[in-house]
């Protein structure tokens, strides 16, 4: 049996953002729609900084299909010159449970959360959007500002970080300015992307403008770490990939649920009800809206069929007995 295997390198040569946002969207259509099973996420989090993930997902069809990512989640990382996220997506034949790849997950994981964001944004931020503010220098934040300049128009775009020698560095590298501050980068912007690892929020309600639109791509999934103020979330209208992930695992919806006293009912859809036009998502041009990415197992299959569709037919990835 021939398994394929693609590198990093692979990975960032077949995987562009307009492709990802492409599969994104079809696959979060098709979750709604019940043609994938997409289990919560077992994390193991043992004495350290570090800690484990396992992400299994199943696509129905004539073709079904396995996958499961298994990730290591490293904080310390960025000090290495490392991406905090280390690990695999496998895929196996569905009818016959045969391996079919093994692809480096930390460009996927990269790439297929902004793409995500790419998707929220275009369904619910203003059509006139054009400044937006990315908090975050690290991977995520540099994969949110090349999904903010795919799906919008010429963006005018502002990065804060904690650290602002990385914040300035991304900024030339993108063509983006550095605000000084997490006020100064919201100041009037239309889309706010959060791509943090911070605990406690730095978002606070009252340093944004009317109508803007956040997607909400960092914290770690624990129940607690957040990046929106309680406030914050209670005045949007709240939309997400995943309810069970989001009921689960959301510190910005948990946390502010405890506090405010809302429940389920607070968030309006999944996105891939708002695809299938079976929700409705921004009702007018004052509205706060938010996007909280869980960042789920059927997202990483799906970016994982297309490279190995893609990687096939470009000859791609090295084939390993197995």
């Amino acid at each position: 049996m021939s398994v394929l295997v693609l590198s990093e390198h692979d990975v960032r040569e077949l995987l562009d953002m307009e492709s990802c946002i492409a599969a994104m969207e079809d696959v979060l259509a098709r979750l709604a729609r019940g043609e994938l099973t997409n289990p919560l996420r077992s994390l193991m989090l043992p004495p350290g900084p570090a800690a484990m993930g396992l992400m299994p997902a199943h696509s129905a069809g004539d073709e079904p299909v396995f996958s499961l990512k298994e990730i290591v989640v490293a904080p310390g990382n960025p000090e290495r010159g490392l991406d905090p996220h280390q690990g695999s997506v496998i895929l196996h034949d569905g009818a016959t449970g045969q391996l079919i790849a093994v692809i480096n997950a930390s460009p996927i994981t990269e790439i297929r959360t902004a793409a995500v964001s790419g998707v929220a944004t275009k369904l619910l931020a203003r059509p006139d959007s054009r400044i937006v503010a990315i908090l975050g220098s690290g991977v995520q934040g540099r994969s949110h500002v090349d999904a903010m300049q795919t799906v919008l128009d010429d963006p005018i775009i502002r990065i804060w970080s904690r650290n602002p020698s990385h914040a300035e560095a991304l900024a030339l590298e993108t063509h983006s300015l550095v605000a000084t501050s997490v006020e100064e980068a919201l100041d009037g912007a239309d889309v706010v992307c959060t791509a943090t690892s911070a605990s406690e929020p730095i978002v606070e309600a009252k340093w944004l403008a009317p109508g803007t639109h956040i997607n909400a791509a960092g914290a770690f999934p624990n129940g607690k770490a957040r990046e929106l103020s309680s406030e914050t979330v209670a005045a949007a209208r709240f939309f997400v990939d995943r309810r069970e992930s989001t009921l689960n695992e959301s510190g910005d919806f948990l946390v502010a649920a405890a506090e405010l006293g809302f429940g389920p009912e607070h968030i309006i859809a999944e996105l891939g009800e708002l695809l299938n036009g079976d929700a409705t998502g921004r009702r007018t041009a004052d509205e706060l809206t938010i996007f909280k990415s869980m960042g789920i197992a059927s997202e990483d299959l799906a970016a994982a069929q297309l490279l190995v569709a893609r990687a096939r037919e470009r000859g791609l990835g090295s084939e390993v007995d197995f």
